[in-house]
């Protein structure tokens, strides 16, 4: 049944809507240098921090929320932008209005501003005072850029080391690439250390996250999270969204998910994109678009970067195995057949038009896809991966991670006999490393021709692209081949900040595990590398010649005291041809 809107509710709806000119003022509180100027009665507080985010040459988004003690008041909140960390420098300033139709978020478009300048912010109501935070805005020309890449952090499921981390790093922006937040409750995916971590949920936000009160109270507890804070204020961010700010396995008109007694899909999704837009420092294409996320950064001539949105705008619904199984075996051919249906799309026709022009206009030296999922065609092996779904939805036997280790070691060898003496091998043991499927469907596995459509446009671009992927709570590094065995650019994956990977489901030694990534980077083709048990980010630097890639991890987030793994820490140097070149530094 709809809720019915009360007059009170309809009132704060309309001042929103109208401003706060000539309200009455048992409404309306300003914040001003004059601390007379705000009502004594008006008490309120600065709990969230400070952001910034999607920097231009001349601007920048600043964010913080204001926490009133009177959740009825419509507040004026003030802001200032200055050259130098003592604020005796004001570049920019202005004031947002803000009330509980927002959330009491504030979000300003700081303009005015110079390119490739560091610039400190801060926000005061009266005499109480944000804290300052740091940002940078874009360059006109510049020789070198460096991202702190990152996605997955769920706050149940381990501390936040890896944003601590990342805070550290001088870096020019920080590209997060979604599940930024968990709808799940208290008892759902990776809350069973919570009570011990301390990092329960909130008692009034411990269930599934449905509707637009329960998605901003998620993002309230997020961010009063210390380490998340400080990487928020030093850094300007570029986001894009996954699945898990809205629900497991989103697509365009429904998700995994969403249960038909869960309520109206579009309305929870319309209450979800709304939240995201009010807590993260984007800056949105209208007011009031709240879907349209695509869009793109320059950094000087060095570095087109264009963020995607292959998750709410436009997918298909995913692909499922257990879909044609008849008595146990797959319908291949109906499988294949819908696998490669032009029907299916992740970017929709609209994105990937704009995705096109904007490839075929750049003029940098490289271009970066910051997007969720893997694009790289991650087949493995069938019969491991039946294995695998196996262990993954619990129903694994005592004795079947064996059954996979020896697998994986026959499988192995047979790989390696293939690559140097493949007269040497069966038929039989030929069509075991020959029969391969999709690992994920959830990622551009699952949506063959609209990848090959992209691989296309990037062979008649013939530029050097890096493509940035996150969801999989691994790290990975795969070349990606066009059907016509093109190399058409190269993916590199962050791990998580604190969701877990692969040795959640296969709880095996680290020895095992060592040897299961190795196997991995055997078995499956494009892929060259990988970490599928350690969380940690991606560090990516650019100059006029080359690209260091790094992937960073810590020893636990299941401890409140940690360290960075120097020796799981992975070093890799790219050519403008995307071809990995010798070392220059130590790398694992």
């Amino acid at each position: 049944m709809k809720n019915k809107i009360t007059r009170r509710e309809m009132l704060q709806k309309t001042l929103a809507g109208i401003g706060a000119v000539g309200l009455p003022i048992g409404l309306t509180a300003c914040g001003s240098d004059d601390a007379e100027s705000a009502p004594s009665a008006v008490k309120v507080q600065f709990l969230h921090g400070v952001a910034s985010g999607d920097p231009l040459q001349d601007r920048v988004i600043i964010w913080t929320r204001v926490t009133p003690e009177d959740e009825s008041l419509r507040l004026e909140i003030q802001w200032e932008v200055s050259s130098d960390e003592q604020f005796k420098a004001i570049i920019s300033a202005g004031k947002v209005q803000t009330s509980q139709a927002d959330d009491f978020t504030v979000k300003a478009d700081a303009a005015g501003l110079k390119p490739a300048q560091n610039y400190y912010y801060r926000f005061k109501f009266g005499n109480v005072m944000s804290a300052a935070g740091r940002t940078r805005t874009l360059a006109v020309a510049v020789d070198q850029v460096s991202f702190a890449v990152c996605s997955c952090s769920n706050y149940p499921a381990g501390y936040f080391h890896v944003y601590k981390e990342m805070a550290q790093q001088n870096v020019d922006a920080v590209l997060h690439l979604g599940d930024y937040i968990y709808e799940y409750g208290q008892g759902g995916y990776a809350t069973e250390n919570a009570q011990a971590l301390g990092r329960t949920l909130a008692e009034d936000n411990s269930q599934e996250l449905l509707n637009l009160t329960d998605y901003r109270k998620r993002y309230a507890l997020y961010r009063k999270d210390a380490d998340l804070q400080a990487l928020h204020q030093r850094h300007p961010f570029i986001v894009i969204w996954d699945d898990h700010e809205l629900a497991n396995d989103a697509w365009r008109d429904g998700a995994e998910n969403h249960q038909a007694d869960e309520g109206d899909f579009k309305a929870r999704k319309a209450a979800a994109l709304q939240a995201y837009f009010e807590w993260m420092p984007i800056r949105p294409k209208t007011a009031d678009d709240h879907l349209n996320i695509y869009r793109e950064f320059n950094f000087g001539n060095l570095v087109q970067l264009n963020m995607l949105d292959t998750r709410i705008l436009a997918r298909s619904q995913q692909l499922d195995y257990n879909d044609y199984l008849t008595g146990g075996t797959l319908d291949a051919a109906k499988f294949m057949a819908d696998l490669a249906s032009s029907g299916r799309t992740l970017l929709g026709q609209v994105q990937l038009q704009w995705l096109s022009q904007s490839l075929a206009n750049s003029s940098a030296k490289w271009n970066v896809l910051g997007q969720q999922i893997l694009m790289s065609k991650m087949l493995i092996p069938a019969e491991i991966l039946l294995m695998l779904e196996k262990v993954q939805s619990g129903q694994a036997e005592a004795n079947d991670l064996l059954i996979i280790k020896q697998m994986i070691a026959e499988l192995s060898a047979i790989k390696i006999q293939q690559m140097t003496d493949p007269a040497k091998l069966t038929a039989e043991q030929l069509q075991r490393i020959a029969a391969v499927a999709p690992y994920n469907l959830d990622a551009w596995d699952g949506y063959a021709y609209e990848r090959e459509a992209l691989y296309t446009v990037l062979q008649q671009i013939d530029k050097p692209v890096v493509v940035l992927a996150g969801d999989t709570h691994n790290a990975w590094y795969s070349n990606l081949h066009a059907q016509t065995g093109k190399q058409v650019g190269i993916e590199l994956a962050a791990s998580s900040v604190s969701s877990p990977g692969m040795e959640k489901y296969l709880q095996i030694s680290a020895a095992d595990m060592q040897g299961f990534q190795q196997a991995f980077s055997l078995l499956i083709d494009e892929l060259e590398y990988c970490n599928l048990s350690q969380r940690g980010y991606l560090k990516l630097s650019f100059d006029q010649q080359a690209l260091q890639s790094e992937w960073i991890f810590v020893n636990t987030v299941q401890q409140k005291n940690y360290t960075v793994d120097a020796e799981a820490s992975k070093i890799m140097h790219f050519d403008r041809a995307l071809k990995p070149v010798q070392n220059l530094a130590q790398s694992a």
